[in-house]
């Protein structure tokens, strides 16, 4: 083939591909983001501020945040417009299923329009009276070999540190857990469990969650780490927060000096929506990615809120623009209250074939659903081999094309001797 022709096959070959992300850049345009939104939740904050008699320090320091989260009713119908059904129904919800948004979380809803992804996140529906579901599907009560601790796994386990968040998503699995008050774990309950990981040298991989943990004092925080460092078995300590999504003024610079003496210390958070992604939620990313700790997204599958593959994808490409990397995709659990959030697998599986390929590997998570009763995450992924022979494999591509690949096992060992014997000569 000439240079010529080689050239003009691969223009041809980039039409094709400009024609098949076509859709996509039409649809993106209208998906909300956190940074296309910036006026809006700039006005919303300041109706904030001045519903509950807050300065600009008042905002940017998160113990302001976690004092003055939204828990009534009437103070939340002065910052979003609620119909009278809607009053009515948090106000009964809250009964049963605690409420609380922080205000910075509460200035990313739109104010008019009851279908923003954000109150649907954080504001109680009437779709939670539903008593369809578990309270507890991941049987996390008979998983708990000691005060604190959550083992599904030979080498890993979760110390659940809190019961308390900054903000009560709606969809949330532990939703039990709440209760009517915050409570931390008590310091013999932390050390408890610090002894069980001491005591068992199998365990290399530590969750620190709850709740969020990072409603933890910098100061318990720092104890914990220092602790699991001191165990050598101990190989690397991750955290479980929210708060990069909800309440990202809870990363300080003290904060973050603080994890990155503990290396390797790694934080897991849950951005489900591109709107989730702001200039704040950058900034508290930026200041851990400076401290040296890795991030990754654990976001959840939400039926009417990322159920699209066009907004997962925005999702996880607006990550990747704050330098969190897309880890899991969790299929949302059979949870009492949130079914109306529950998606089809196969929803799962189209937006899994929407994405790779059609954007980069690492704005690709896996796809997990966690098996009922506690038996552990379960990758579930599109089928790309779609048979094989003795010599060879049939795989389907990103496209769609099914291709013949080769299957043969080279020899190394003898290889190895070959070039033995080239050297003795």
């Amino acid at each position: 083939m000439s240079q010529q022709t080689a050239r003009q096959v691969s223009l041809e070959r980039a039409e094709e591909l400009k024609s098949r992300i076509a859709e996509y850049l039409k649809v993106q345009e209208d998906i909300q983001t956190g940074f296309k939104s910036a006026d809006t939740i700039a006005a919303q904050k300041k109706i904030i501020m001045e519903v509950l008699g807050g300065t600009e320090a008042n905002w940017d320091d998160w113990h302001w945040q976690m004092d003055n989260r939204i828990t009534d009713v009437n103070v939340l119908a002065n910052i979003i417009n609620l119909s009278d059904d809607e009053y009515d129904v948090i106000k009964d919800i809250g009964q049963q299923y605690r409420w609380a948004i922080s205000p910075y979380y509460a200035s990313l809803m739109d104010p008019d329009d009851r279908s923003c992804p954000i109150r649907w996140l954080a504001v109680p529906s009437a779709f939670e009276y539903s008593e369809r579901g578990e309270l507890d599907p991941m049987a996390e009560t008979t998983t708990s070999p000691a005060p604190a601790i959550t083992r599904r796994y030979p080498d890993r386990l979760i110390i659940k540190v809190t019961n308390q968040c900054a903000m009560y998503c709606r969809h949330c699995q532990r939703r039990r857990a709440i209760g009517e008050l915050d409570k931390h774990s008590t310091q013999e309950q932390l050390t408890q469990a610090v002894e069980y990981v001491r005591d068992n040298p199998e365990i290399r991989d530590v969750l620190i969650t709850g709740g969020d943990a990072f409603m933890l004092e910098d100061e318990t925080i720092e104890w914990l780490l220092k602790e699991l460092n001191s165990i050598e078995h101990v190989e690397m300590v991750r955290l479980g927060t929210r708060t990069l999504v909800t309440l990202p003024q809870r990363v300080t610079p003290k904060l973050a000096e603080i994890l990155s003496k503990y290396h390797p210390v790694y934080v897991n958070s849950h951005f489900n929506h591109p709107k989730e992604v702001t200039n704040e939620a950058a900034v508290a990313c930026d200041r851990l990615s400076r401290a040296g700790v890795p991030l990754g997204n654990q976001a959840v599958l939400l039926n009417g809120i990322n159920s699209s593959a066009h907004v997962m994808k925005k999702l996880n490409q607006e990550l990747l623009r704050i330098r969190v990397r897309p880890y899991y995709m969790f299929h949302a659990k059979v949870v009492r209250g949130t079914l109306h959030f529950h998606p089809r697998v196969e929803t799962g599986l189209e937006i899994m074939e929407q994405l790779r390929g059609f954007t980069s590997g690492m704005a690709i998570p896996t796809y997990i659903i966690n098996a009922p009763g506690g038996l552990g995450k379960t990758p579930i992924l599109p089928n790309y081999l779609v048979g094989w022979g003795s010599d060879h494999v049939m795989i389907r591509t990103w496209e769609g094309n099914v291709v013949k690949y080769p299957n043969f096992e080279g020899n190394v060992a003898q290889n190895i001797e070959v070039w033995d014997d080239d050297d003795e000569d």
